[in-house]
C-alpha cells in the first residue's frame, strides 16, 4: 500500500512539474486575430475552437499575441494543425513566428488531413515575454488549434480526445465550478431565428431569459456569416398574433449569398435583443455540457469561443434551438437522425429503408465585377472541373450543398465545410482561368466559412409530425404554428453525381405543395426531458415532414410559441407537458390573442 501511495505521489509531482514546464497557447485567444477567423463548428469533436486564414486565395494579415514564460531557457515547440486538402500538398501553408523569426517548418501543406501535433523545433527564450505570430502564406484556409512550448524535453502532448481535453482544461486553468451567470426562468441555447424569437417572446411576458449563441452575431442561417434568406409565410397564419416577432427579425429579402453582408441585418437583430431588459445575451458562447437531476436539466455550461472562459447557466426551463439538438442530445433526450422507412411511418415519401441520409450543409459564395482583370491561382488540391462539367455562375444559391448521408452533419462539420470550399475554389479557378471573357474582371467577394446546416438530430416530443399530418391538413387541438412551405427534400443533383459520385456538392429538389397546416405544440417539447422545449429544425417530426417545417420564418414562430408556453409553465409551476395537459385552452388563447397576458 505504501509503495502504491509513493507511486501515486510521484505521478502527481510529475504532472505538476510538467504543468510548470508548459506554456500552452490556444490560438483563438490571440490578442490580435489579424485576418484570421475563429471557427467553433467542430468543438464537438475537437473540444476547442481554432483560427483559420480565410482569405479566399489572398494571404491574410498575421495573427499575433504576447506570451509570458515562467522562466528563460530552451523550449521545444509543438504546433497542432492539419493539412485540410493534401492532394498531394495542401493549400493551407502558414509559418509560426517567434519574436520576428520564423520557425523552420512550414505548417499545413504536406502532413496529415487529421488534427495532430507537429514538431516545431526548439527555441532559446531569452526574455520572459515573447511576441508570437501566425503568418498565412496562401489565403486558402490554413488553420491552427494550439501551440505548446515545453521545457520537458521528452514530453509529447496528447492527441486523443479525452486526454487532450483533460490537458487543455489543466493548462487553461478551467475548473469543474465555472462562474454562475445567475438563475434564469428560461435558458435558450441557439441564437438563430427560432432561438431569438423564443427569447424575445418569453422576455416580453416577464421571464428572465438567457440567450446563448456560439457566434458573434444572431440570426444563424439568416446572419451575414451564412446569408440564407427567410422562407415560409407569416401572413397566412390561422393565428395572426404569431409571426409578429419574426417580422421584427426580418430584414427584407436579399436572396441567398448576397455579397453585401449588411443586407442580413445583424446589427438590427442584436439591437432588438439588447433592448429587452429581461434578456441577458451571451454571444460567442458554445454550450457543451449539461447538468441534470433525474429527468430535468439543472444547468448548462458554455465556453467562450475566444477567451475559453466558462460560465454556468442554471434555469427552470431550457429551450434547445441549436439546430443540432445539442442540448437534448447531451441531456439524453430521445431523438432521430436520418430517414425513417415507409414501414416505420407509413409515409409515401419515406425511404424504402431507414438510413442516415440527411439534407446537406451549404457554404454560399458571391463574386463582384471589378474595374480591372484579376487572377486566381490553379487549385490542383480542389475538386476537378473541366469544359465538360463546371458550374457557370457568378454567385451561389442554395444548391451548393454537401451531405446526403456521405457525411455526418454533426461530427463531420469540418469535413463538409472543407468539401464545399474545395468545390467553390476549384470551380472558381476553372472559371477564372478558362472563361476569362466572362469572369476575368470578377473577383470572389465573399465565401462563407460557417456552414449553413439544413438537417441534424430531430428531438422526439409527445407528437411526431408526419407527411399525413401535413398533406391532410389535420387540425389538432394544440395546433399552433401555421406552416406553409412545401415538402422540400433535397437530393444529389443527377449531373453532379455523374462526375462526383459519393462526393456530391450540388443538390436538386422536388417541391411538393401543401395547404397551410398547423404544427402541434406537442412537437415543441421533449418526450423524456421534462423541462426541455425545442424550436427550429430540431423539433419532433419525421424526415419527410421536416422538409416542410425547417424554413426560418416557420421556425421563428415556433420560438414565439415556446416563449408563451414557458410563461404559462412558470405561472402555474408546471412542465411543458403540464401546459398541454392542464392549461391548453389558456395557451391557445394566448396564441389566438384572446387572453391578456399579465407579466408574472
Amino acid at each position: 500500500m505504501k509503495t502504491i501511495s509513493c507511486l501515486f505521489l510521484g505521478l502527481l509531482l510529475s504532472l505538476h512539474a510538467w504543468a510548470q514546464d508548459h506554456v500552452f497557447v490556444e490560438t483563438e485567444s490571440f490578442e490580435d486575430k489579424g485576418g484570421w477567423v475563429i471557427d467553433q463548428q467542430s468543438f464537438v469533436v475537437m473540444g476547442s475552437s481554432y483560427i483559420m486564414a480565410h482569405g479566399m486565395g489572398r494571404p491574410v494579415k498575421d495573427a499575433s499575441t504576447t506570451v509570458q514564460f515562467p522562466k528563460k531557457g530552451k523550449y521545444k515547440i509543438w504546433v497542432r494543425t492539419k493539412d485540410w486538402a493534401p492532394f498531394p500538398k495542401g493549400p493551407g501553408k502558414f509559418q509560426v513566428i517567434v519574436d520576428g523569426k520564423s520557425l523552420s517548418p512550414v505548417f499545413g501543406e504536406s502532413g496529415s488531413d487529421e488534427w495532430k501535433w507537429y514538431d516545431g523545433g526548439e527555441i532559446d527564450v531569452k526574455n520572459e515575454q515573447i511576441k508570437l505570430a501566425l503568418h498565412d502564406m496562401t489565403g486558402f484556409n490554413g488553420r491552427c488549434d494550439a501551440i505548446l512550448f515545453t521545457s520537458a524535453a521528452k514530453f509529447t502532448p496528447p492527441n486523443k480526445f479525452d486526454e487532450l481535453t483533460a490537458f487543455r482544461k489543466k493548462q487553461l486553468g478551467l475548473t469543474d465550478s465555472p462562474q454562475n451567470a445567475g438563475q434564469f426562468d428560461l435558458v435558450v441555447v441557439g441564437g438563430g431565428i427560432a432561438g431569438t424569437c423564443a427569447a424575445i417572446s418569453a422576455a416580453r411576458l416577464g421571464l428572465k431569459v438567457a440567450l446563448i449563441q456560439d457566434r458573434p452575431v444572431l440570426g444563424g442561417n439568416n446572419s451575414s456569416e451564412v446569408r440564407v434568406h427567410l422562407r415560409g409565410e407569416v401572413d397566412k397564419n390561422h393565428y395572426p398574433k404569431l409571426g409578429r416577432i419574426v417580422r421584427e427579425m426580418d430584414n427584407g429579402d436579399p436572396g441567398n449569398g448576397h455579397p453585401d453582408g449588411l443586407e442580413y441585418g445583424d446589427a438590427r437583430k442584436t439591437a432588438i435583443v439588447k433592448a429587452e431588459k429581461n434578456i441577458s445575451l451571451f454571444l460567442n458562447t458554445h454550450v457543451y455540457q449539461v447538468e441534470k437531476k433525474e429527468d430535468k436539466i439543472v444547468a448548462v455550461v458554455g465556453r467562450d469561443i475566444a477567451t475559453n472562459k466558462e460560465v454556468r447557466f442554471p434555469g427552470t426551463y431550457f429551450s434547445d434551438c441549436t439546430g443540432d439538438g445539442t442540448i437534448g442530445h447531451l441531456a439524453g433526450a430521445e431523438y432521430r437522425f436520418g430517414r425513417e422507412s415507409k414501414t416505420e411511418t407509413g409515409e409515401s415519401l419515406a425511404a424504402e429503408k431507414s438510413d442516415n441520409f440527411t439534407l446537406g450543409t451549404s457554404n454560399l459564395w458571391a463574386s463582384l465585377e471589378r474595374d480591372t482583370a484579376t487572377s486566381f491561382p490553379e487549385t490542383p488540391w480542389a475538386m476537378p472541373f473541366s469544359d465538360e462539367y463546371h458550374i457557370d455562375e457568378a454567385r451561389a444559391d442554395w444548391q451548393w450543398e454537401t451531405g446526403f448521408g456521405n457525411f455526418n452533419t454533426v461530427t463531420d462539420a469540418e469535413k463538409i465545410r472543407d468539401h464545399n470550399l474545395r468545390a467553390v475554389y476549384g470551380n472558381w479557378s476553372y472559371l477564372k482561368n478558362n472563361k476569362k471573357a466572362k469572369y476575368g474582371k470578377r473577383e470572389l467577394a465573399w465565401v462563407a466559412y460557417i456552414g449553413g446546416k439544413r438537417e441534424s438530430r430531430r428531438l422526439i416530443g409527445d407528437h411526431i409530425l408526419t407527411q399525413m399530418d401535413i398533406q391532410e391538413g389535420k387540425q389538432y387541438p394544440d395546433g399552433t404554428v401555421t406552416a406553409t412551405w412545401t415538402i422540400d427534400l433535397h437530393f444529389p443533383d443527377a449531373k453532379n453525381s455523374k462526375y462526383f459520385e459519393g462526393q456530391e456538392f450540388f443538390a436538386g429538389t422536388k417541391h411538393i405543395k401543401v395547404a397551410p397546416y398547423t404544427i402541434p405544440y406537442r412537437c415543441l417539447y421533449s418526450k423524456n426531458i421534462s423541462n426541455l422545449f425545442m424550436a427550429g429544425r430540431n423539433i419532433s417530426t419525421t424526415h419527410v415532414a421536416f422538409g416542410s417545417t425547417r424554413v426560418m420564418r416557420t421556425c421563428g414562430m415556433m420560438g414565439e410559441v415556446v416563449g408563451f408556453a414557458a410563461y404559462l409553465g412558470k405561472k402555474y409551476n408546471t412542465s411543458p407537458r403540464g401546459v398541454y395537459q392542464e392549461h391548453l385552452p389558456e395557451l391557445m388563447g394566448v396564441i389566438k390573442d384572446e387572453v391578456a397576458t399579465a407579466k408574472p
